[in-house]
C-alpha cells in the first residue's frame, strides 16, 4: 500500500527547477501575462475562473459537460454550478480536450472533486513538469490516500518548488459574487507563491503567503470530516453550546494530528488557512461536508445521505484516509474516529455522538 498522507514527513523536497526572481519578473509581466488552465467545472472551479478573469487573465478551461461549455460559450455563465455567476466570454476558452487546455499554459490550476481526479487526469499526455500546478482541491485521492499536491509530485514529476496549494476559508458562491475573503497559497518556493498570489490577489480575493505547503493541505482535508460531525450534531438537535465545545474539540485535535504528521515551528493553528476554514466549513449551511452529516444525524442511511447530495462531500473519503493515519502513529483523535465509525462501520449516528459526548470537555 502506499504511504500516501499519513506519510507526509517522508516526502521529498525538490529545488532544483526552482522559479528564480528573475523568472518571476519576466512570468509576471505585461508582455507575457501567464497562460492560465483551469482543470474541472463545479463550483469552485467557476469561481476560480471569475477571479482570474476580473483580473483580467485569459483561462483555457477544461469543461467536460457540453451543456456546460455551450452555456459559457453562448452566455458566460455555468448552467449547472453558479448559474448566476457571470463570466467574461472573451477571457474563456471551454473545451473538452485535457491536452489541448494545459499544452501552453504556463500555470494550472486543478479544481476538481478529489473522487473524480484520476478520471480527469487518465487523458493528459502532456508533460506537467515546467508548470507551476496549483491545487484548488480540498480532498483525499480515494483508493490512493494521497493528496493531491503529492500525487502530482510522484506521478508526473512536478518537482514540489512548482507546487501550490491555494485554501482557506472559501465557499465558492460567495468567491463567485466577489464578496471580501481571505485565502492562503502555500508553496515551499516563494517564487512560485508570489506568482500564484499575482493571478489571484485582488480587492475582494486577498491573498496571504505560506510555506507550509502539506500543513495547510492537510487541514483542508481534516477540517471536512470535522464538519460531518458537526452536521451530524446538528441533524440529532444538539444545540449552540455543544456545538462550541465539539468544535473547540475539532480544532484541538486537527493541531495534534499536524503537529505529529507533518512538525514545522512556523505554523499557527489559529490562522485562516487552518482554524478558519474548519470554522467556515463547521458553521455554514453551504458546507456540503455540514450537509451531509446533517442528513445522517436525522437517520439517513449512509447510502441514501450521498444519494441525495448534489455534489461531492469530500470528507466521505478523508474519514477513511485520517482513520488510517491516525491509527498507524498511534494519535488520539475520538471525533474523527466517531466520523470513521458512522460512515465505515454502520454505527448509529445517535449512538455515537451520545459515546462522544462523555469524553468531551
Amino acid at each position: 500500500m502506499r504511504a500516501g498522507f499519513y506519510a507526509f514527513c517522508a516526502m521529498c523536497c525538490f529545488t532544483a527547477d526552482a522559479i528564480s526572481p528573475k523568472q518571476r519578473k519576466v512570468i509576471m509581466s505585461e508582455e507575457h501575462r501567464p497562460k492560465c488552465a483551469v482543470l474541472g467545472y463545479g463550483s469552485w472551479a467557476t469561481a476560480i475562473v471569475k477571479t482570474l478573469t476580473v483580473n483580467g487573465h485569459h483561462v483555457d478551461w477544461l469543461v467536460l459537460n457540453e451543456d456546460i461549455r455551450n452555456s459559457l460559450l453562448s452566455r458566460g455563465r455555468n448552467v449547472k454550478y453558479l448559474p448566476w455567476c457571470d463570466i467574461e466570454r472573451s477571457l474563456i476558452t471551454p473545451s473538452d480536450d485535457i491536452n489541448a487546455v494545459v499544452r501552453d499554459a504556463d500555470v494550472v490550476f486543478l479544481a476538481m472533486p478529489s473522487a473524480f481526479f484520476l478520471k480527469f487526469m487518465e487523458p493528459l499526455t502532456e508533460d506537467l513538469s515546467q508548470k507551476i500546478i496549483i491545487s484548488a482541491v480540498k480532498g483525499i485521492i480515494p483508493g490512493d490516500y494521497l493528496t493531491i499536491v503529492e500525487h502530482i509530485n510522484r506521478y508526473y514529476n512536478v518537482p514540489m518548488s512548482r507546487l501550490s496549494v491555494v485554501t482557506g476559508p472559501s465557499h465558492a458562491e460567495e468567491v463567485g459574487q466577489c464578496r471580501l475573503s481571505y485565502l492562503t497559497v502555500a508553496s515551499e518556493d516563494s517564487a512560485t507563491a508570489e506568482v500564484v498570489k499575482g493571478l489571484l490577489h485582488n480587492d475582494y480575493f486577498r491573498c496571504s503567503l505560506s510555506h507550509d505547503v502539506l500543513g495547510v493541505e492537510g487541514a483542508a482535508i481534516m477540517k471536512n470530516v470535522y464538519a460531518l460531525a458537526v452536521g451530524m450534531a446538528v441533524g440529532l438537535n444538539y444545540g449552540d453550546n455543544f456545538l462550541a465545545v465539539l468544535i473547540a474539540g475539532c480544532a484541538a485535535e486537527m493541531s495534534r494530528f499536524l503537529d505529529e504528521a507533518i512538525p514545522i515551528e512556523e505554523r499557527d493553528i489559529n490562522a485562516a488557512a487552518y482554524l478558519g476554514d474548519l470554522l467556515v466549513t463547521c458553521y455554514s449551511p453551504l458546507s456540503r461536508n455540514r450537509r451531509l452529516g446533517t442528513l445522517l444525524g436525522k437517520g439517513c442511511s449512509v447510502k441514501s445521505a450521498l444519494n441525495e447530495m448534489t455534489m461531492v462531500a469530500e470528507g466521505y473519503y478523508a474519514a477513511e484516509c485520517i482513520r488510517r493515519s491516525s491509527m498507524r502513529r498511534n494519535i488520539d483523535m475520538p471525533i474523527a474516529d466517531m466520523v470513521w465509525e458512522v460512515l465505515y462501520n454502520r454505527a448509529s449516528a445517535r449512538d455515537a455522538m451520545l459515546s462522544l459526548t462523555k469524553i468531551l470537555r
